[in-house]
């Protein structure tokens, strides 16, 4: 039988720590370890004792979390962290791009229910030093204030599946399809499905290497091998992997702006 999962609370406010506490309490298999009203006190906790999962609350007086997230990824064996926020959809976005759970405050149940059985699948995997390498990731990516909304452009997509986390460059990938909540990122060889909307992913992508084309399509600028006429007044792009892609008339002028182009023919 494996061992309960050990986790350590860090909220600077007293009915923050009872509702983790008391969510926590339903979830079998896990143990509150300690609880700490500041990031200060869960440093010293975790010097003294080692935990398997945070639930860390980012706006924190004297010092966010943010930094206490970046000394733990450092470690070669870091614990699954849960960002606790009450933060605004862009930064919700940048954690769920890069594979990172969160909880927005208040949560219910079945949002704490999915983040906890995330945090016990990376637990329990052997990929220890790959979830360490997820967050520093993200935190390479922005800066220590409360708002931890990335600085720079994504340089490679974090998937995750049940227990296991996989990277891929975004230079890898020659165009990306919406699926809904989840993503298709096609690269030369295979095609991968990534939970995070089409709208959070464009946010983060670096603008002059990818351009939207269509509400369920974006593509590499240097992937475009031509812009043709599909039908009456619709558009495809065709790819230099082969691939076509839908265009829509909302994008369509900026499209042939990058092309250089004012009236493209078949």
């Amino acid at each position: 039988m494996d061992e309960p999962i050990r986790a350590l609370i860090v909220d600077d406010e007293a009915p923050g720590r009872i509702n983790l506490r008391l969510a926590l309490r339903n979830v079998p298999g896990w143990s509150v370890a300690g609880e700490c009203s500041s990031a200060a006190q869960a440093r010293a906790f975790l010097r003294q004792q080692p935990v398997d999962a945070i639930f860390l609350d980012i706006q924190m007086p004297e010092e966010t979390g943010v930094e206490l997230a970046r000394e733990v990824s450092r470690e070669e064996t870091p614990p699954v962290i849960i960002f606790v926020t009450a933060y605004d959809e862009f930064a919700l976005e940048a954690f769920e791009v890069h594979a990172l759970d969160y909880l927005l405050k208040p949560f219910d149940d079945a949002r704490f229910l999915r983040a906890t059985t995330y945090a016990e699948s990376m637990v329990r995997s052997r990929q220890p030093g790959a979830y360490g390498a997820v967050l520093r990731d993200y935190l390479d990516q922005v800066d220590a204030s409360a708002t931890p909304i990335p600085e720079k452009h994504l340089a490679r997509f974090v998937v995750r599946s049940t227990g296991t986390v996989e990277f891929i460059p975004t230079t890898e990938v020659e165009w990306i399809g919406s699926a809904g909540n989840y993503v298709e990122l096609h690269t030369a060889h295979r095609t991968v499905l990534h939970r995070a909307t089409i709208g959070s992913v464009e946010r983060l992508l670096d603008p002059g290497a990818f351009i939207r084309v269509h509400r369920t399509a974006i593509v590499r600028r240097d992937g475009i091998a031509a812009l043709s006429v599909t039908g009456d007044g619709t558009y495809a792009l065709d790819l230099r992997s082969g691939a076509q892609v839908p265009v829509s008339q909302r994008y369509l002028k900026g499209l042939r702006a990058v092309l250089g182009v004012a009236d493209p023919k078949v």
